[in-house]
């Protein structure tokens, strides 16, 4: 080989680099094969995630719900309006949108008015057991929406302590469970926003003269608006889709769209008049779910601009009137019924005692249950180990998606569309899709009856969208500089999520499981349907003992809502305790 054949960086048709033939053109082969599989990799990733939730949800959300409507709307393989025109030419349909949005507005007005005070004291303000309340005042949201309705029965109800005032089965009763249920989520959504508030535009303020109301409505609360808004909007999405609780302190007299359905469905077999109700509510929710969205959006646009709070002061006496109006709530309306509730399952016919425990191992009187509680409550612990599984893997798995920031404005719009379509589940009766199981999953490939998955399924429905709303805020406060910095050096995508975003997501997760398991714990809606006599959960069992007559199976209902309530919260205890970091408002 001559030296200029030597030199020459192509000889006989291969590359020579210092007088190796072929080994760059190997590594570069190499390279570029490895690339390549890399971005087919990251792409088979990205299909999964997008498409493996997608279609979970088309499967078990959108084909049972619109096969409900399909049989109320559509007559003899056509299209048929005239439901509309008969149910609401009914008084009885307008009655009950008018509560509806009646005691949802007044449920949200309350729980934002009691809220940003609390709000203030428990995220602005130090002193001791701050962080127990913080966590008790959680609770409510996550207990089973029957175990809070019986709660409250045990307050209001003649020779209970507030027996005298005579709510019980008010209206006024029905607002204040909605604002138990609901006062947590003002809290720690607008708490969350006025911890990073920098409090020096509010001294400069006070400093100019203004006094404390004043640089309050001036300063501090048009900051806090998004997140007042943003708690505003999902209160009111869950007052107006409220069942357990309506359906036990209601009764006849106060139904709402959600009991409505259910009456129609189950009592009249009424398809048709339960398909226009649920595409009326649909309607009411999409709104809400829209006006939260855009709350919720200018609140993490805010906070991405928020400036961290210099921390949080000891209890001034300025502070004294917030402090008075948040203990008041959090003893007289979080704890009362609860205390309320625990010493009535203590009251037995012969006395006190435990008496009405023992009786959880039999099946009431006149056999009104067909199992003991004690092994309803081992299904429903089953039941939501399986449910938090399912809805802690698809939510996950959609949060990853949704908190990516593309360039493109198609792409963005794509994103904030799928987030619009996962919190679809929030706006559509429980009742409904529990229903729509029934009738969709009953016949080859997907004949799931007698299957120990379907109950499962339907409450992962239902947790979905509070497991999106846990981890995706987490999620989105990743400096997106760590990922594009994490590629410049070479890390293919799937090595960007696994050294950025992953750590991230396994800190985020404790709470979501929590989440997952107190909701699947308490679901009553869908499982009303679908729960049979023989493997009933403990809602289930609780609402048929409210139902049958005789002081023992009141008690026993009192108890098996007690050990609920207990197993609820301690579950939410549990989660609060291997959260590391900070978890996402809902």
């Amino acid at each position: 080989m001559s030296p200029d054949e030597a030199t020459n960086p192509v000889f006989g048709g291969k590359r020579v680099f210092g007088g190796v033939q072929g080994s760059g053109g190997s590594r570069v082969a190499t390279d570029g094969r490895r690339l390549a599989v890399s971005r087919a990799l990251g792409t088979a990733a990205w299909v999964l995630l997008i498409g493996g939730p997608l279609l979970f949800l088309a499967i078990f959300f959108a084909w049972p719900v619109l096969s409900i409507i399909g049989r109320g709307l559509v007559t003899d393989g056509s299209l048929d309006l005239s439901g509309f025109a008969e149910v609401f030419s009914r008084p009885r349909t307008w009655r009950i949108i008018g509560l509806t949005l009646g005691q949802a507005a007044i449920g949200t007005v309350l729980s934002v008015l009691l809220g940003v005070p609390g709000a203030y004291v428990l995220y602005r303000c130090t002193f001791p057991g701050r962080r127990l309340i913080r966590a008790l005042v959680t609770v409510p949201f996550v207990l089973p929406t029957v175990v809070v309705g019986v709660a409250f029965r045990s307050l209001l109800v003649q020779g209970a302590p507030l027996g005298f005032l005579h709510l019980d089965g008010t209206l006024a009763a029905i607002v204040a469970a909605l604002v138990f249920f609901n006062y947590s989520v003002v809290v720690r959504a607008v708490g969350g926003m006025w911890a990073h508030l920098d409090e020096r535009a509010v001294d400069a303020a006070r400093a100019l003269g203004a006094p404390p109301w004043r640089a309050f409505t001036a300063v501090t609360l048009p900051a806090l608006t998004p997140a007042i808004a943003s708690a505003a909007a999902v209160v009111f999405l869950y007052c107006a889709a409220a069942f357990g609780i309506v359906l036990v302190l209601g009764g006849p007299r106060f139904g709402t769209i959600e009991t409505e359905i259910y009456v129609q469905t189950t009592q009249y077999l009424d398809l048709r008049s339960a398909a226009v109700l649920s595409i009326t509510q649909l309607v009411v929710i999409t709104i809400a779910l829209r006006v939260a969205a855009v709350a919720r959006g200018r609140r993490e646009r805010a906070l991405g601009f928020a400036r961290e709070s210099e921390g949080s002061h000891p209890l001034r006496r300025g502070d004294v009137p917030a402090a008075v109006v948040t203990a008041v709530v959090v003893l007289g309306l979080l704890l009362a019924p609860m205390l309320a509730l625990a010493v009535r399952s203590l009251r037995t016919p012969t006395g006190w005692g435990l008496e009405n425990y023992a009786n959880l191992a039999g099946t009431g009187t006149g056999n009104a249950l067909a199992v003991p509680v004690w092994e309803a409550l081992a299904n429903s612990l089953r039941i939501a180990v399986d449910a938090t599984v399912i809805a802690v893997g698809v939510g996950a798995a959609v949060s990853v998606v949704l908190s990516r920031r593309p360039r493109r404005a198609a792409a963005r719009g794509a994103l904030a569309t799928l987030d619009h379509v996962f919190m679809l589940p929030l706006g559509v009766s429980a009742v409904t899709v529990g229903f729509g199981f029934l009738i969709t999953l009953n016949r080859p490939p997907l004949d799931l009856r007698s299957s120990a998955v379907l109950i499962p399924i339907a409450q992962a429905v239902v947790a979905v969208p509070l497991v999106i709303r846990t981890v995706l805020p987490v999620l989105r406060a990743i400096d997106q500089r760590q990922r594009e910095a994490a590629a410049v050096l070479g890390a293919s995508p799937g090595r960007v999520f696994v050294a950025v975003d992953a750590p991230v997501l396994g800190r985020s997760l404790g709470l979501a499981v929590g989440f997952a398991f107190a909701i699947s714990l308490g679901e009553f809606g869908a499982t009303s349907f679908l729960a049979r006599p023989e493997r009933p959960t403990l809602p289930v069992v609780i609402y048929r003992l409210i139902g049958h007559p005789g002081a023992e199976n009141l008690g026993m209902a009192m108890a098996a809502s007690v050990i609920l309530a207990v197993a609820t919260a301690g579950v939410m205890a549990l989660a609060e305790r291997l959260r590391v970091g900070s978890a996402g408002e809902l």
